[in-house]
């Protein structure tokens, strides 16, 4: 129901000032005229968006010169016309068409000058009539029109009774729902006697279309019209109870953000005075923060949009957090902020000199690559890759190369890594989000040019749920794209292009061919015990005197203990394990001075096994040559090279071949090749055919939990079998390394200085390789070759010539043949 814009009760303000008294509710049933005191023709004012009811009174406001005319003439006649509502309320003005036909015949109760100079008029509805004949339009309509019938109703027609209460229930029940319905309404509702004027004032104040009203005015039936009316009333206090359910909801949640905001408020006032919020703090230090910065037009531009939208939110807003942490981010970044470049190679020479012992290729390839960034003043040149076995020095180096060059160091490992996220960061809108790796260390190295290594990048694994870090070090490792690095967190580019990076693997196989194409590899081999020893003098040892408080007086090491150390307590080419086998005897004699107890302050051979136990690892050493199809061989692992022995035994059997010792599949083809060169040469050999048709052969390689591949055991396998079915002696102290065809060439392999090394400390004297390995030989330094003879050859004979000897092993097996 609506009392809002027709409420009959408002009117006692209009006509309190007048003298003349006029009775709000009509008494009984005295609102109808006797159809013989209704005139034939009427004046017809057309009402916009009203109906009239019977016995209802409203006031109108005449606005349109038509309406006004009629309203002045009927004022000083008889006071009647006829109310009509326009079919369109929009229409400005309405034809005789444009008007329903029903309507209601009206009393002039009062016309009033409002103080806005408008016209208001007070009417009263009285008869039901209808619209028959229009007589004239100008100045104002006028209308033949037929009085309709007028309702009565039986005495004690209890179901009519029902009816009423239920429409003067649901009426009572609306206007207590609804909020904008003044209270006096229900009063003057429950002081209606009349069945006819409760329908009428009831449904006049219905909130529904102007047609649903149209249709109850029609309804000639006073008990329909009040059937239709509870319909009405029914279906207005269903949409006013879903109104109010939803208001209430709103509205708790609105007095709670009300609450909220005045608490804010409160706190807010409270901190201007005590000289302002945390969070306008927070503001003025990241623009505090901002005006040193050097940064880009566009990235300026961002700051400050993005500082504008952190100045608009709300603290208490989670995405505050999220905002704050990002600019924060962003002002903390060193933008071209950049350390001064000391490119004083000679100092550089000296610093790695000073931190590392031999190394004096790599040290020269690093000296180089530094005069050439001096030369160009860029950093354009190709990243290094410096790839060796663990704890040669690799991370060391990248430590100072930042030192001798002023810069800042930062390492990044990458050993594990499998989210690309670590790389180029994720979105800021997720929550927890943050910068790749990259902008982090720069974040906290605080220069956009330190020397960036990135350790282990050999041991990245690759996700099919979190992409490839390979891949998006493509970018980050390219000198041509990294000076427009995109974080997905930055959201903006970020000049990588001025930091030197240096990777650091210990092997090149699983890296990713494309990332190993923009990285210039720098091979790091083991170290001979010689050297082993003098880093050790050098820095070992004085390192681990001070992590363990210890003076040089108090203890000390001789050439022989560390040579001791060295052969039988580690096995490596790096010397990480000999740091650690040092500082156990360190360990050992601090015991002993802080519990008092004697000792002798040099460290001597014989007081090893007392400290470190027996020894962990027995010296590879060339064997004899008593046995015939044994051979020394020379293999490269990821901690150096290392030298093998194949065995190869013969024993009566149907010609079976046989290989144990954890052999992968190349090497067990390499074996094969060997073989079957060999039984296609037998004769040049005076192998005799039946003794591949009635020996068996079996082919071992020794320690066996250890698994061996490669094809650089080809002429190994070649020389020990030949050494087998010729029982020929093998030359002592020799070894060898290559690849075998079956067209009888022996192709180079790699690894040859690690070898090497591996020979050296077998005592090997002399070493069969490939010709085309006679470069490699050229670039090792002299004092690695030292003592050692190298043959290069062509083909597998050549090797047999070289390797067997004349002479037959005493004792040896006698080949016969069985069919004989």
């Amino acid at each position: 129901m609506n009392f809002d814009n027709n409420n009959l009760l408002q009117l006692t303000d209009t006509v309190e000032s007048e003298t003349e008294f006029i009775p709000l509710l009509p008494q009984g049933e005295d609102f109808a005229m006797d159809e013989k005191d209704i005139p034939e023709e009427l004046p017809i004012l057309p009402l916009r968006n009203t109906v009239l009811f019977p016995g209802v009174m409203i006031p109108i406001t005449v606005g349109r010169e038509k309406s006004t005319k009629l309203i002045n003439d009927v004022k000083n006649g008889n006071k009647l016309l006829g109310v009509v509502a326009q079919i369109d309320g929009s229409t400005e003005d309405p034809t005789f068409k444009d008007l329903y036909k029903n309507g209601v015949m009206a009393y002039v109760v009062k016309v009033l000058a409002m103080p806005d100079d408008s016209t208001t008029v007070i009417l009263q509805g009285r008869n039901r009539i209808h619209l028959d004949q229009e007589i004239q339009s100008d100045p104002y309509f006028k209308a033949k029109i037929t009085p309709l019938t007028v309702d009565k109703v039986e005495d004690e027609n209890k179901d009519f009774e029902a009816l009423m209460d239920s429409i003067k229930d649901l009426s009572l029940k609306a206007i207590k729902l609804n909020p904008n319905i003044p209270g006096d309404a229900g009063f003057a509702i429950k002081n209606i006697d009349s069945p006819r004027f409760l329908v009428n004032f009831i449904s006049s104040n219905l909130n529904s279309p102007l047609e649903d009203k149209q249709s109850l005015l029609e309804v000639d039936s006073l008990e329909g019209r009040a059937n239709s009316l509870l319909a009405l009333l029914t279906k207005e206090i269903q949409m006013l109870e879903l109104k109010n359910k939803i208001q209430e909801k709103v509205k708790v949640d609105m007095d709670k953000q009300q609450r909220d905001y005045l608490l804010n408020q409160q706190m807010k006032t409270i901190q201007d005075e005590l000289g302002g919020g945390p969070h306008e703090q927070d503001i003025r230090d990241l623009k505090k923060k901002a005006n040193g910065k050097k940064w880009a037009k566009n990235v300026s531009e961002l700051f400050k949009k993005e500082l504008d939208k952190l100045g608009r939110m709300h603290p208490s807003a989670a995405e505050y957090s999220i905002q704050y942490n990002y600019l924060e981010t962003l002002v903390e970044l060193p933008w071209n902020e950049f350390s001064n470049d000391n490119f004083d190679l000679k100092l550089a020479s000296k610093i790695l000199d000073e931190d590392h012992f031999g190394l004096d290729k790599i040290k020269e390839r690093i000296l180089e690559y530094l005069a050439v960034i001096k030369l160009k003043n860029d950093m354009k040149s190709p990243i290094i890759c410096l790839v060796g076995p663990p704890g040669v020095g690799k991370t060391s180096l990248g430590k100072s190369v930042a030192r001798s060059l002023n810069r800042e160091y930062v390492r990044m490992a990458l050993g594990g890594l499998r989210d690309e996220s670590e790389i180029r960061g994720h979105r800021k809108t997720y929550i927890g989000a943050m910068p790749g790796r990259i902008i982090q260390s720069l974040k906290k190295a605080k220069k956009s040019n330190p020397v960036f290594v990135l350790d282990e990048i050999d041991k990245i694994n690759s996700s099919q749920f979190n992409g490839d870090p390979a891949s998006a070090l493509l970018e980050v490792l390219d000198p041509e794209q990294n000076s427009t690095f995109y974080d997905n967190y930055l959201e903006v580019e970020y000049d990588l292009s001025k930091i030197m990076f240096i990777a650091t693997a210990n092997s090149v196989s699983s890296i990713h061919p494309a990332l190993l194409d923009r990285m210039e590899i720098v091979h790091l081999s083991g170290y001979l015990i010689e050297e082993k020893i003098e880093i050790a003098r050098r820095h070992l040892i004085p390192k681990q005197y001070n992590e363990h408080g210890i003076k040089k007086s108090q203890l000390s090491f001789d050439k022989k203990v560390l040579t001791e150390l060295i052969d039988k307590y580690t096995s490596e080419s790096g010397v990480r394990s000999l740091d650690k086998t040092i500082a156990k005897v360190i360990r050992n004699r601090v015991r002993k001075i802080v519990m008092e107890e004697e000792f002798e302050a040099k460290i001597k051979v014989e007081n090893l096994y007392d400290i470190m136990g027996p020894a962990r690892f027995q010296k590879d050493k060339a064997i004899d040559n008593k046995q015939a199809g044994v051979v020394t061989g020379l293999a490269w692992t990821s901690v150096g090279g290392v030298i093998l022995f194949i065995e190869v035994s013969l024993s009566k059997g149907k010609g079976g071949f046989s290989m144990t010792g954890s052999l992968g599949d190349v090497m067990k083809e390499s074996a094969t090749v060997a073989y079957k060169y060999l039984r296609a040469n037998a004769e040049s050999l005076n192998i005799p055919q039946f003794a591949f048709e009635q020996y068996d052969v079996h082919i071992h390689i020794p320690e066996g939990a250890i698994p061996k591949d490669g094809p650089s055991a080809g002429i190994t396998f070649f020389t020990a079998l030949a050494s087998a079915y010729t029982q020929r002696k093998v030359k002592s102290r020799i070894a060898m390394t290559g690849e075998l065809t079956l067209r009888s060439k022996v192709l180079p392999v790699g690894g040859i200085k690690e070898k090497i090394l591996a020979a050296k400390r077998a005592g090997i004297k002399e070493i069969i390789l490939s010709s085309e390995n006679e470069k490699d030989i050229k670039e090792i330094s002299e004092k690695y070759i030292k003592g050692l003879s190298f043959h290069f050859v062509e083909n597998a004979m050549d090797v047999l010539d070289i390797a067997l000897l004349n002479q037959k092993v005493a004792g040896g097996l006698v080949l016969t043949d069985s069919k004989k």
